[in-house]
């Protein structure tokens, strides 16, 4: 995911080097240079999800997003994505005493819970046909171990995906699905 800085820059120094064949450089500190960058995306064949950046140019373009959860017990979801995950809490919203809503911020991510008003029902459930894949440069190994040892439960280990990445998923007390990964370091020819 890119950061608002990256996001901010990346738009104005690419326009130049775009030609019919180039292909945008990855957003990261080496893409900084404009012209050794573009000729080097120019030469290089990319991978197949490096061009969902040039079709994502064209309309909507987004510095941030944030996910707002709807929860049954705010206080038990605060603990979860704080205590286990760890998120850290910023704004907090109350109404008449109580608890309503909470920022949690992961880096540049943010997540917010809400406290259910049930005015939707009592037995409507949360969290089916929803999963966040949340993108990390921390180790994914370290995290999941921390995630364990602080009495969390891994849906799915750390893991290899064939499309790149490392990362391991978990639930939430309300069933919203979070998928936390790594881009993998491409293997070195020697």
């Amino acid at each position: 995911m890119a950061t608002k800085k990256t996001a901010r820059k990346a738009p104005a120094k690419r326009a130049p080097a775009r030609s019919a064949k180039a292909t945008p450089a990855k957003s990261t500190s080496s893409s900084r240079s404009s012209k050794p960058a573009a000729k080097a995306s120019a030469k290089a064949k990319p991978p197949a999800r490096a061009k969902a950046p040039a079709r994502a140019r064209k309309g909507l373009q987004l510095s941030g997003v944030g996910a707002s959860l709807t929860v049954n017990d705010i206080q038990k979801s605060l603990a979860w994505y704080c205590d286990v995950i760890g998120f850290m809490p910023g704004e907090k919203w109350e109404v008449d005493g109580q608890l309503r809503g909470v920022e949690l911020f992961a880096g540049e991510s943010m997540f917010m819970i809400g406290q259910d008003d049930w005015k939707k029902g009592r037995d409507r459930k949360k969290g089916e046909g929803v999963r966040f894949y949340c993108a990390t440069t921390q180790d994914v190994d370290k995290l999941a171990s921390g995630i364990k040892q602080r009495g969390g439960t891994l849906d799915q280990e750390p893991t290899d995906q064939m499309w790149g990445m490392r990362d391991f998923g978990v639930t939430d007390p309300d069933g919203y699905k979070i998928t936390i990964g790594k881009e993998l370091k491409k293997a070195r020819k020697r």
